[in-house]
């Protein structure tokens, strides 16, 4: 494919938010828990199928990780490569966990909670919070609990960490009622809770932050995006897990919050599909796999005009594949994918993406194991090194071989810095920009592989974890050439 792209007087869409590359620490990492069992690497490396599972058997998928290490030295430095970010701490662990900042050496898990988070634990995540100088968002615990007979849902808990985040000096900034509510005979709620008894337990707890803590935002529903109207694969699980449509939970609620929030992942992964949901790998670069990042910000663009009036648009879960990732998740593959969607939301809204999660499952950026970057890390790196805070019209119907996004730069000189897509699996695309410009290809000598390269090199930490240069090849003539499955940042 060949195309020639215009770079003067591009006509400006919107602000990109500086901290859309943000991403999840699930609650169970925080406390220590049960989640998803990673793939043996001959099943990442697709050379071993991984049997279908019975998807009603979660258990049989899951496996327990202690504690993560809030202050590992690795850690710490990997995430201020991507600076500038929000940090959620939910799941669906978190909807039943009960708070213990007691100075007691013996824990108590009282009646109606499955786990417990410490005040050592939440001081290793305010600590980590403040060290990114970054912002802080929850959901919070509803579960039997937190319900005393036909009582609404009790603050009381929320309070308490509340009060002693802000004290330590790392507030709450945004809290989600609770973690994916439309799933609502698997989210942790009390027995035969109803979409009723939700907006009942939303309303009163809208009311009470507000009264009490005003600066802090609502972000909701939080919706797992399994809706009728996005696509057909997506809608599939329903069968599986009784799941209530947002509109119908925003329908029982009075309140409304200040962001929109929903989840994305692009289908269920190969543990959950059984559901039917899952898009195989070989549709992993189609069209119609990459347009249900698309399909969905649309739908939910347009569901929150009735909302929101002033607030953005987050998605506050997003991953190649609900339930852990694809096999390919860890590899270069996805990166095709991840492009693609930061692509697509910025063309459509601004707000946040909370990527699902930083160091945890198949689809963690760095290995839950060693904390070394996986190749979708780079690609936020590279974006958080390049990409600036506008975002502009490419004059360009994304296809096959070419999916075109345009942006400011972030160094603020005069310019652009266009992110280009080459999804075909078999065909070079070359584009002609008909000026000097500086090129930064990512590619991989193997699209399941764990590598990725920049202009030919792989992208690695060097001694004592320093970062790689993000070295730059120039193009004198302008024709950039893009080889089959590849990413390149070019800055005009």
């Amino acid at each position: 494919m060949n195309l020639k792209l215009c770079t003067e007087n591009l006509v400006k869409l919107r602000n990109v938010d500086p901290m859309i590359t943000s991403y999840n620490i699930e609650m169970t990492e925080v406390t220590g828990g049960t989640f998803w069992k990673p793939y043996t690497p001959e099943q990442v490396a697709g050379t071993e199928e991984y049997a279908i599972a019975d998807v009603t058997n979660t258990s049989a998928m899951m496996q327990y990780y202690g504690p993560l290490n809030m202050y590992d030295e690795r850690l710490r430095k990997m995430a201020k490569g991507i600076p500038s970010v929000w940090v959620r701490v939910s799941g669906s662990w978190a909807t039943k966990t009960y708070y213990d900042f007691s100075d007691s050496e013996e824990v108590v898990r009282p009646e109606g909670y499955e786990n417990v988070l410490t005040k050592k634990q939440w001081i290793g995540v305010l600590d980590y919070v403040k060290a990114m100088d970054g912002k802080l968002l929850i959901s919070l615990a509803n579960c039997e609990g937190n319900h005393h007979k036909d009582e609404p849902w009790n603050p009381e808990q929320t309070k308490m960490l509340l009060d002693f985040s802000k004290e330590y000096g790392v507030p709450v900034l945004a809290i989600e009622f609770v973690n994916e509510p439309n799933y609502i005979d698997i989210t942790g709620y009390p027995k035969g809770y109803t979409v009723e008894d939700y907006g009942k337990d939303f309303d009163f707890f809208a009311k009470w932050l507000r009264e009490n803590y005003p600066e802090i935002l609502i972000v909701g529903p939080s919706s797992a995006t399994n809706e009728q109207g996005i696509h057909p694969r997506l809608d599939a699980p329903r069968r599986f897990f009784k799941a209530i449509l947002t509109r119908d939970m925003l329908a029982a609620c009075q309140e409304k919050p200040d962001i929109f929030s929903y989840h994305y992942y692009n289908g269920m992964s190969e543990r959950a599909a059984a559901t039917g949901g899952h898009f195989p790998v070989d549709e992993a670069l189609t069209e119609d796999y990459l347009s249900v990042a698309e399909r969905a910000v649309k739908y939910y663009v347009e569901m929150s005009k009735d909302v929101i009036t002033n607030g953005q648009l987050w998605v506050t879960e997003s991953g190649d594949a609900a339930c852990g990732g694809n096999t390919w998740g860890s590899t270069f593959l996805d990166v095709i994918r991840s492009a693609n969607e930061l692509g697509i939301f910025t063309k459509y809204t601004e707000g946040v993406i909370f990527h699902n999660t930083f160091c945890s499952s198949d689809y963690g950026w760095l290995d839950h194991h060693t904390l070394l970057p996986r190749p979708n890390y780079w690609l936020n790196y590279i974006w958080n090194q390049l990409v600036g805070t506008s975002t502009y019209d490419a004059e360009w119907e994304n296809c096959e071989g070419a999916h075109v996004y345009a942006y400011s730069r972030k160094d603020e000189k005069d310019g652009y810095v266009y992110m280009i897509i080459n999804n075909s699996k078999t065909e070079e695309t070359v584009v002609d920009f008909d000026k000097a410009v500086e090129v930064y290809l990512l590619s991989a000598d193997e699209i399941r592989g764990k590598e990725i390269k920049l202009n030919g090199t792989v992208l690695e930490l060097a001694e004592n974890d320093a970062f790689p240069e993000m070295i730059s090849e120039g193009c004198e003539n302008g024709k950039v050439v893009l080889p089959p499955v590849s990413v390149v940042f070019v800055v005009v």
